[in-house]
């Protein structure tokens, strides 16, 4: 098992975590977007997008532990990939709006201000927790090479 092991899944978590915020911070760039992409000639609003993370395959404590002393390698997070949410879009009476159907509504993207800003308080949280992780790491390696003086 590595001295740095806490080093690698910090900062694994760290990575995973900003890129969670930046897809937040689109999320909440488009919660006007009406004209996202084009799809059968069509415009179509901007979708929320969501980050999946995941971490190694389960495993048994036993596996888990003989691996990790072999090649000191910790699981960490990563991002699994980046979805759309499939909730339906909001619908707007605005007949003065462009994008107005024939009955005067708007779709307008499914992104809930509220719900993001939420959404990146945690990421926010979750990525100082990883900091303090990393710094508390960094400390007691800092204190253990002290010992041999």
């Amino acid at each position: 098992m590595r001295l740095t092991n806490g080093f690698d899944i910090s900062s694994s978590a760290l990575t995973a975590q900003r890129l969670r915020m930046d897809v937040i911070s689109s999320n909440i760039a488009n919660a006007d977007t009406t004209r996202a992409k084009m799809v059968n000639g069509k415009w179509v609003p901007y979708q929320r997008k969501l980050v999946s993370f995941e971490t190694k395959p389960q495993q048994s404590f036993e596996q888990t532990l003989q691996g990790a002393m072999a090649d000191g390698t910790g699981e960490g997070v990563r991002v699994n990939k980046i979805i759309e949410d499939t909730s339906p879009l909001k619908q707007v009476y605005n007949p003065t709006h462009p994008d107005a159907d024939a009955n005067g509504f708007v779709y307008m993207p499914n992104v809930d201000v509220l719900k993001e800003m939420v959404d990146m308080i945690s990421a926010t949280r979750s990525y100082e927790a990883n900091v303090t992780a990393l710094n508390a790491s960094k400390s007691m390696i800092t204190k253990a090479l002290e010992i041999g003086r």
